[in-house]
């Protein structure tokens, strides 16, 4: 099966498991998704959706974030792990975006990812999901279910973003990247397939006998 066919297969198959795509990151806006997700890097969407209630009963806001303490954010946000960076970042990039951005989450690539502890993919979902700026978020199940998809040679994350882009139409991307993860994690997960395994696989590859190795992000 050739790439253009596979990619044809993959997105309808996703299209029809997964109809809706919501985040599932539990968030009121633009600033309260930034901080969500900087607090998923190396910790579960379910552990950062009840961390964030709580820190955001502190504060929602750019304004109201500003004038918590570092040491408060971080008493909060700790079981997400790296709890000193994160909480420094969250205090820091509320300032800037008071006193920078006049309160307001940037709706770009550049203003967002000067702002600390905000990296490419971390912005590639605020514009995509806050914004509705066609994007392609690339974590660690697209990273992976990429390559056993042989759609791309998984030499890094960023290659895989190129290659993913050129795969399916960009009107799609927004939906597909969230489609990617649900399955993922409900049909396709680490432990349990490696490439023989699951419905795609099996029919993008049938004749594939042994497991996929894949490259970590």
């Amino acid at each position: 099966m050739k790439k253009s066919d596979r990619s044809k297969y993959i997105e309808t198959q996703l299209e029809e498991l997964f109809p809706q795509t919501p985040i599932p990151l539990d968030h009121r806006d633009a600033f309260t998704l930034l901080i969500a997700v900087l607090l998923s890097a190396q910790c579960t969407d379910v552990r950062v959706n009840q961390i964030t209630p709580k820190l955001f009963a502190l504060a929602s806001t750019p304004q109201a974030m500003a004038k918590v303490s570092v040491e408060e954010i971080e008493n909060i946000v700790r079981p997400c792990g790296l709890g000193p960076r994160k909480a420094r970042a969250i205090s820091e990039l509320s300032k800037i975006i008071v006193k920078k951005f006049d309160g307001k989450v940037p709706d770009n690539f550049i203003d967002l990812e000067s702002l600390p502890g905000v990296g490419h993919k971390t912005a590639s979902v605020v514009m995509s999901q806050a914004f509705n700026v066609p994007a392609f978020p690339v974590d660690t199940h697209i990273h992976r279910l990429a390559q056993q998809w042989e759609l791309t040679s998984g030499k890094n994350v960023e290659q895989t973003e190129q290659d993913l882009k050129h795969c399916f139409a960009k009107e799609n991307w927004n939906k597909l990247h969230l489609r990617i993860i649900f399955y993922g994690r409900e049909y396709c997960p680490a432990r349990s397939c490696d490439g023989l395994s699951c419905m795609i696989c099996k029919h993008c590859f049938p004749n594939r006998k042994k497991a996929k190795d894949y490259k970590r992000a």
